[in-house]
């Protein structure tokens, strides 16, 4: 089950509690002559995903009407099709719209069942993608609204991407998120909802495409990862709207990264081939190595390292093709030294620890933002480690556990763990003093 944002979003416009709702809907159900007692827990179910029963659904919907004093219909309220989810439906694209600001909105009030969903898999966490690679494609993203979207407002949108991506990088997801958050609903909405030719929705729609990504990177550092698959997969959407193949292979690369996170080998590996594949000439180099690196790194889990050593070889020759200044906004991540670190990690898998060690020393030695500075020392740190040279393993941990000051990231919490707990079965007077520093920095709450 999907969690219900449109009736959650609705129910907050309306000013109705659960109980409330419960109680208005018993109450017109005694007007139609049924005997209901629904309390504040069936609303809850419902927000979660389940249908209610029978005639509720109307009677939902003409308490709501009531309350906000226009019409209200099944769709409005996430219950138009019986025996489905309320999911996004890909051929509606202002239908999209309303869903996609209703989690937005459900995120910046802290809705548990939003936060908390988990993320899905199997055929739901397919279709996004099967969806963005395949036609119908969208013919005409105009629309009539209030507010007449200019460039500026794109140019601000832009703006915004870069300076929260920046953000992210520097403090951390989990610094970052309601911020993100917090401007989506409060400019980016307006704007998908405002009056477009389509031209200018084809920017809008990317430029918004660019910055629910970042939300959903955000999610996905702070542990929220159903919450972060439904913002990559809104982000998949807004790309395909915006005509921008690039802008969707970027996103697909994100999905692939979560999905090697969530150890879904297989799944990684077919969904980046889908990016290679659909993108085609409008893939750059920099995201090409991206996504052939982590094919290698997936290919590496599952033990097969004909597979992992030929992707390792399309990632080094894509790397070498980068040219800086050709390449979007997005995939400014790619920095030098990130192919390497990733290649490290697939050799490390494979057992090939001094191939391993000297692409992670040549990532550490590259530049890299503050973020990647983190992982790279404790990739270096554990192949280290699985070298037997505790000294040069505990130098890479303290310098890692420094440069992580000031960050707050789940995942960069999980990377000091797992590096701790290398350190502490060493057992060396080095990795001792290094875990203490650690567990120093871990030791402030998120």
């Amino acid at each position: 089950m999907q969690p219900n944002t449109l009736l959650d979003a609705i129910l907050d416009e309306a000013g109705v509690s659960h109980a409330g709702l419960a109680a208005h809907v018993n109450q017109a159900g005694r007007a139609r002559g049924l005997a209901l007692r629904y309390e504040h827990t069936a609303v809850a179910r419902w927000l979660k995903g389940q249908r209610p029963r029978g005639q509720v659904p109307d009677l939902i919907c003409e308490v709501l009407a009531a309350r906000l004093r226009r019409p209200v219909t099944l769709d409005d309220i996430g219950l138009g099709v019986p025996g489905e989810p309320s999911t996004p439906n890909p051929g509606s694209l202002s239908g999209f719209v309303e869903r996609a600001t209703a989690l937005w909105r459900s995120d910046e009030q802290q809705r548990p069942h939003v936060l908390g969903a988990p993320a899905v898999t199997g055929t739901p966490a397919v279709m996004p993608v099967w969806e963005w690679e395949n036609p119908p494609e969208d013919v005409d993203v105009s629309r009539g609204g209030r507010h007449r979207v200019t460039v500026a407002d794109i140019e601000m949108l832009r703006a915004a991407r870069t300076h929260y991506e920046q953000m992210y990088r520097k403090a951390g997801g989990i610094a970052t998120r309601s911020r993100i958050v917090g401007f989506l609903n409060a400019d980016a909405a307006p704007l998908l909802r405002g009056s477009y030719a389509d031209a200018t929705g084809r920017q809008l729609h990317r430029a918004t495409g660019g910055l629910v990504a970042v939300a959903g990177i955000c999610a996905y550092d702070s542990d929220a990862h159903g919450l972060a698959q439904r913002y990559f997969h809104q982000a998949l959407r807004l790309a395909k709207a915006s005509g921008d193949r690039g802008l969707g292979a970027y996103v697909i690369a994100l999905l692939v990264n979560q999905a090697l996170f969530m150890r879904e080998y297989r799944q990684a590996v077919a969904f980046a081939e889908a990016a290679l594949r659909a993108a085609g000439r409008h893939i750059t180099p920099a995201l090409a190595s991206d996504l052939y690196a982590m094919q290698a790194k997936a290919y590496a889990h599952l033990g097969d390292g004909g597979s992992a050593l030929s992707r390792i070889r399309r990632a080094e020759t894509a790397a070498e093709r980068i040219r800086r200044g050709h390449e979007p906004d997005e995939t400014g991540y790619v920095q030098p030294g990130l192919v390497n670190v990733q290649v490290a990690e697939a050799l490390l898998s494979l057992g090939e620890l001094a191939a391993a060690r000297e692409h992670a020393a040549e990532a550490v030695d590259s530049p890299a933002h503050d973020r990647g500075r983190v992982h790279r020392l404790a990739m270096l740190s554990t192949i280290e480690l699985r070298r037997g040279d505790a000294e040069k393993a505990a130098a890479a941990a303290v310098r890692m556990a420094e440069q992580a000051r000031g960050m707050e990231s789940q995942r960069l919490r999980d990377r000091l763990r797992a590096v701790r707990e290398h350190l502490v079965r060493c057992g060396s007077a080095g990795t001792t003093e290094a875990a203490e520093l650690i567990d120093g920095a871990l030791r402030v709450p998120l």
